[in-house]
């Protein structure tokens, strides 16, 4: 079958990625992952697939085990294993974010240490921002890091984590007064902590505990759960970067590179959706001939194709930007916006396409309905994206004079 959202100028390495990630999703990811999403069950032999070809790594430098590829290769690679399953390009998201700010902003020990393990997958990353109290005002955190003597002691209940059980090195966010004086604007007192654990559930080391799964609508397999510290003592060498207020310039880094994930994710999401749509007008009749020769379906296949390319093609634009070294805030935010939107409405569609059998469990899409919403709040709501990109226009077409 022809495929939609193509993409020019790829290199030969980018293709034979892509082309093996895509025969890994077919034959490893979609025909298992609505029964193990409907059991809600950590996809275990999948992740050790995706070790195996060297996902974990992909954005990794080579010196320290990776493939050294692009955010384009990985957004790409996103894309179709989202297609599959969009929770298992969850999994990958977290521990690439992670992995993405050592390489940035870590000390050269800290990149030493953790980048080969997190390469080769035996390190699993996520990263810990948001709080119970708030939602999009990171300024707002009360976790709090307190130094005594070579430690710092952290204390704060964290939320939505995701990978937060399977995880064995969480970035968390927290405020540290140190070396900030009363009356500094709350962004230049925050610092990213590097905080090693146990796989699992309960009190994974002393001072940190996971207290198990948080129940979602969609977006199951993946462990999403809180993180309480009580007392955690953190070494002060496992600061990312070894110096304290970066933290929040550290995070915005890596969310807006995971913005780019979380538009691919819609990407995917939105063409398997287009893809089961298409297939099953073909095949549904009714008044004695197949409902893809409507004209009322063929219009909605085409409004659904129109929006994969559309979506496609700005996040594309966005990865490339931030390969080039430029700022992509913008482009990001765009993509993200729009691919989540335009996500939501396609799925919709083929839901719609399905009829009553739509509302099954038995067929995919019902799947696909219940994991849509989550990208619309992830990595920043809508109205976030929208701040963002406003504030960047502005900037762009300031008046002068």
């Amino acid at each position: 079958m022809a495929r939609l959202a193509q993409t020019e100028g790829l290199t030969e390495i980018q293709r034979e990625i892509l082309s093996t990630v895509r025969e890994f999703v077919d034959k490893e990811i979609i025909p298992v992952a609505t029964e193990l999403e409907h059991r809600d069950e950590y996809p275990t032999q999948i992740v050790e697939g995706l070790k195996e070809l060297g996902v974990f790594g992909l954005m990794i430098p080579e010196e320290y085990g990776g493939l050294g590829e692009s955010l384009l290769t990985y957004a790409l690679t996103v894309e179709e294993i989202a297609r599959g399953w969009m929770s298992v390009s969850g999994i990958i998201n977290t521990h690439f974010i992670v992995a993405y700010m050592l390489k940035q902003h870590g000390t050269q020990e800290q990149k030493d240490y953790f980048l080969p393990k997190m390469a080769a997958g035996e390190i699993r990353g996520a990263f810990s921002m948001s709080e119970p109290a708030l939602g999009s005002d990171v300024s707002a955190i009360s976790s709090k890091g307190v130094r005594e003597g070579d430690d710092y002691v952290l204390n704060g209940q964290k939320m939505w984590l995701t990978n937060g059980g399977s995880s064995t090195l969480v970035a968390v966010l927290c405020r540290t007064d140190e070396g900030h004086p009363e009356g500094t604007a709350p962004h230049k007192s925050m610092t990213t902590f590097l905080v090693e654990k146990e796989a699992g559930f309960g009190e994974v080391r002393p001072g940190l505990t996971i207290p198990g799964k948080i129940e979602k609508m969609g977006y199951k397999g993946v462990d999403t759960t809180e993180l309480i510290m009580d007392g955690l003592r953190v070494p002060a060498d496992r600061v990312l970067g070894g110096e304290t207020g970066r933290g929040f310039y550290h995070m915005m880094d890596g969310v807006e590179v995971g913005r780019v994930n979380v538009a691919a994710r819609g990407c995917g999401v939105a063409q398997r959706a287009f893809e089961l749509g298409v297939s099953y007008a073909q095949q549904r009749q009714t008044f004695g001939k197949p409902i893809a020769q409507h004209q009322a379906i063929q219009f909605k296949l085409a409004e659904m194709a129109t929006k994969v390319e559309a979506a496609h093609a700005m996040m594309v634009n966005a990865a490339r930007k931030k390969d080039s070294g430029q700022r992509n805030d913008l482009e990001a935010g765009m993509a993200k916006y729009l691919a989540s939107e335009y996500c939501k409405e396609v799925v919709e569609d083929a839901f719609r396409i399905h009829g009553g059998y739509g509302f099954s469990k038995e067929y995919e899409i019902e799947r696909l309905y219940r994991e849509a919403p989550m990208l619309l709040i992830g990595e920043g709501t809508a109205e976030i994206q929208k701040m963002i990109i406003g504030r960047r226009l502005l900037e762009e077409y300031r008046i002068q004079g």
